[in-house]
């Protein structure tokens, strides 16, 4: 009993002082909560029962075709009570006396004052990152189509951008930054997301196409994408060790790895993952940097910001803000109140240049690239592609407010009229209904909408008493919000703008957790602690699998189908041209799209523009076909109708049907 009465006692002064003094509030929090959420569920719960069949059973109605959103947790507020008012003594001593001790904040202390390697977090640093690769690989095995046997990874990719992305690292591999545009009819090969003025080349910035090559030139691109999937659970599991122990960090990974977001998106070739690489050596090596003064950590740093730059700058850029503007903080203390002449005055500000110098040195050598890159292909160092390619050709999606009135002011001759016109004119109101929009996203694609919202509930609930790193993980979440308010699209399943906020929205979850288990260890509601294992689990199952007939679907399944309905079309077009028994080879095949369908784009060209088959648009106001074979005497030329799904051959006369 005394070593009960021990353990208890050294388990109350791991709480926060906050949490100690004021622990009669947390039955009335808790009560709070419960019955918010209750008024939250019950309605939609209601409402999916009332829409059933009305001669079954309720409860049966109530278990047929679960809302994966809300269902199993409502369930687990239904078994709330029980779990807070029932106390049963549980001990595992495998857990208590040899995993919980190594996942806790004091065993990390421990190995860092005696300054010991700590082979345990090594151990689940790479479980965490093989977990994150095996999802991926797993992801790309999903069956897509039954009758061909075709899987997710077998099909080509779905979006322009990925294309574009593709161009840039075969432009690389190349040993150029572009290549020259078609001499006599270069208007036909417009690319989406590609330059095309004299110079062909990916509108993109170029850290994606680096991080591309090495794995386009093996023939495996997606390998890229798995690789920098299970690098970023490896670095969010270390900047959960750096903020709260192992315990954080592996929890924080887990999500990572598992997510449904992560797992899509490590199987479409966007710029997303490689930003992610940089991003998550960025916050760990700044993370370590606080605690260690080291010019190293910063210098680290340093190159994983300037590789997110390279990748996506905005996004670089509203990540590392609230860790920016700590440094500055720290600049602006050590001028106020430093002490001319004192030896501790010396060491700060050695420490102080220590960290400026580390992470500007990355991101001088960063922007003088990005400088370099921009000088070869626009002609300007200060005038990037991004922004020539919009101008030209989709002037209306330019960043800020009433985009559609600025761009339709600016609208030229080669404007992509049909792309052009998807953009919608950015008000207060659209702006405020994509945040919603992407807030929603963020949570529903990373772990779950109602976990992860008690999670920042919670979050900002037991942190804000005081001060802790954790408020620059939250507040780096913000401010990615913030800089894409001047956007137009919500993006990508409603969140690829802000799919660097996932590992963040991670690691809050992980705190929570273990603050909420601290509290419940405190409190002896040991249940509570099973019940919100069970609620991530559960988020885990709806996520990856289908369990008929609870749910049908999972959300990753959902979001494999969307994709692939693209991925498809670019499927079915690549074998027609390459496969088809009446198209003779070399030739010239021009497309007439789909003015109904805007996001299917079969202009996809190697920047060399020397494959067998070139991809061409079809413009007879522009090139007539005759005109056109003159240019093209080595190529037989046909035309594909994507809105009829028609194939003709050019006959010398008219276009033939085939």
């Amino acid at each position: 009993m005394d070593s009960e009465n021990q353990t208890s006692a050294r388990l109350a002064s791991d709480l926060p002082p906050d949490q100690q003094t004021n622990s009669r509030w947390i039955p009335l929090l808790h009560l709070i909560f419960a019955m918010a959420l209750f008024g939250l569920l019950a309605p939609y719960e209601w409402d999916r029962v009332q829409s059933e069949n009305q001669q079954l059973p309720l409860l049966t109605r109530f278990f047929l075709y679960v809302n994966v959103d809300t269902t199993p947790y409502f369930i687990l507020l239904l078994l709330s009570p029980l779990c807070w008012f029932f106390r049963p003594y549980i001990n595992f001593k495998v857990w208590s006396s040899l995993l919980r001790p190594r996942l806790s904040e004091d065993w990390v202390r421990e190995k860092r004052a005696t300054k010991r390697l700590d082979y345990f977090a090594f151990s689940l640093s790479f479980i965490v990152a093989a977990s994150s690769f095996l999802m991926s690989v797993w992801t790309a095995d999903h069956i897509v189509d039954s009758e061909r046997k075709l899987t997710l990874g077998d099909l080509p990719p779905a979006y322009h951008d990925e294309y574009s992305y593709l161009f840039q690292a075969k432009t690389f591999l190349a040993g150029k930054t572009s290549f020259p545009s078609h001499p006599a009819a270069p208007e036909i090969f417009n690319q989406v997301h590609v330059l095309n003025e004299g110079k062909m080349a990916s509108r993109y910035f170029p850290g994606t196409g680096l991080w591309l090559a090495p794995f386009v030139s093996w023939g495996h691109p997606y390998w890229g994408y798995w690789l920098a999937g299970a690098i970023t659970a490896f670095f969010i599991f270390w900047s959960g060790r750096e903020l709260a122990g192992n315990g954080v960090g592996l929890l924080a990974g887990l999500i990572v790895a598992f997510s449904p977001g992560m797992a899509i998106f490590s199987n479409l070739l966007l710029a997303h993952h490689p930003t992610l690489v940089g991003l998550s050596l960025f916050l760990w090596a700044f993370l370590r940097m606080q605690r260690t003064r080291a010019f190293r950590d910063a210098f680290l740093a340093g190159l994983g910001l300037a590789f997110g730059m390279l990748c996506r700058p905005m996004t670089a850029a509203g990540f590392a803000l609230p860790f920016g503007i700590w440094l500055g903080v720290e600049v602006v203390r050590w001028c106020l109140f430093r002490k001319p002449g004192s030896s501790t005055t010396s060491a700060t500000v050695k420490s102080v240049f220590a960290l400026v110098a580390g992470l500007a040195i990355p991101l001088g050598c960063g922007l003088i690239c990005l400088f370099c890159y921009n000088q070869s292909i626009t002609g300007s160092g200060w005038k990037m592609p991004y922004q020539v390619y919009t101008d030209i050709y989709t002037p209306r999606h330019v960043y800020g407010f009433n985009n559609v009135i600025r761009g339709e002011q600016k609208l030229g001759p080669k404007v992509l009229k049909n792309y052009d016109k998807w953009a919608e004119n950015l008000t207060p109101a659209l702006a405020v209904q994509n945040v919603q929009n992407r807030i929603l996203a963020s949570l529903q694609w990373t772990l779950g909408i109602i976990p992860l919202g008690l999670a920042g509930l919670i979050f900002l609930i037991t942190e804000c008493r005081h001060w802790s790193r954790w408020w620059l993980v939250f507040a780096s979440i913000l401010s990615l919000h913030v800089v894409h308010i001047p956007y137009w699209y919500d993006g990508i399943m409603h969140w690829h703008y802000v799919f660097e906020t996932g590992p963040l929205w991670a690691l809050i979850f992980a705190r929570v957790t273990q603050s909420l288990f601290r509290i419940w260890r405190h409190i002896e509601r040991p249940l509570m602690s099973w019940l919100w294992t069970s609620m991530i689990l559960i988020a885990c199952l709806t996520n990856l699998v289908a369990i008929p007939p609870l749910w049908t679907v999972s959300k990753l399944e959902m979001v494999i189908n969307n994709v692939a309905f693209s991925k498809f079309k670019h499927f079915q077009f690549q074998q027609m041209i390459q496969h088809h028994p009446q198209i003779k080879q070399p030739a010239l095949v021009l497309v007439a799209h789909d003015p109904a369908d805007r996001h299917i784009d079969y202009v996809i060209n190697d920047p060399q523009l020397d494959q067998s088959v070139l991809v061409g648009r079809y413009r007879p106001e522009q090139y007539q076909p005759a005109k056109l074979q003159t240019i093209f005497k080595d190529r037989n030329l046909y035309l594909f109708d994507a809105a009829q799904n028609r194939l003709s051959r050019w006959n010398g006369t008219f276009w033939e049907p085939i």
